[in-house]
């Protein structure tokens, strides 16, 4: 069945074309986001995305041409409304015990995390692992320099060193949430990123003391 409507989406008119396209695409995203967490990254393949915004798959692909490149899209997006949280951003760790904490509530953009993660390490998925490689080297950065600031106000140890501490708090961040998704009720990332908190700071016993 041919959608006349669609067939606009996927040649957009010369007048007013962009902004129909751009309002399309937010569309698009939206839904995506609504459905991976809801129903996972299994249950939302390009053409269930197009059937639940009643639009054809070749419009859908006019502006997502892969699977890749709508997952990306959708991981963009997320994390550009996650940068508005009050809590980011705060302290190394601490962020992303808070991270951790609202990942609770949307298993499935976590699925989508990981799922990208997994896809990064592969062959034929080129933009996906460029994607998580550039990532990972922000976040790194990013994570060294607040634990630079922790370590000048004393809150950290300063015989750490920045980016191993940043690469081994990513790292506990990422397994813990592979634990998580596979068996929810034996762990609680929160609480383990908390005890990671707990061990780095400086201070002595004092640090020791429950938060």
């Amino acid at each position: 069945m041919t959608h006349a409507a669609d067939e606009d989406d996927a040649v957009p008119p010369r007048r007013g074309g962009y902004r129909k396209g751009t309002e399309r695409r937010a569309q698009i995203l939206d839904e995506m986001i609504r459905m991976v967490a809801e129903q996972g990254v299994d249950a939302s393949s390009l053409r269930s995305v197009a059937d639940a915004l009643g639009i054809t798959h070749a419009a859908l692909r006019h502006y997502f041409p892969s699977r890749d490149d709508l997952l990306l899209a959708v991981y963009r997006e997320h994390e550009v409304r996650e940068q508005g949280a009050p809590e980011r951003m705060k302290s190394a760790i601490g962020d992303m015990r808070e991270s951790a904490a609202r990942n609770r509530a949307v298993p499935g953009l976590v699925q989508l995390y990981t799922t990208l993660s997994a896809d990064a390490v592969q062959e034929g998925h080129p933009t996906t692992r460029e994607f998580m490689r550039d990532r990972f080297t922000r976040l790194r950065a990013d994570l060294a320099e607040l634990i630079r600031r922790d370590q000048a106000a004393g809150r950290i140890r300063d015989d750490l060193d920045p980016e191993d501490l940043a690469s081994l708090s990513i790292a506990a961040s990422d397994g813990l949430q592979v634990q998580w998704l596979l068996d929810p009720g034996a762990v609680d990332g929160e609480r383990v990123l908390r005890l990671l908190e707990r061990i780095v700071p400086a201070g002595g016993a004092e640090s020791d003391a429950p938060h």
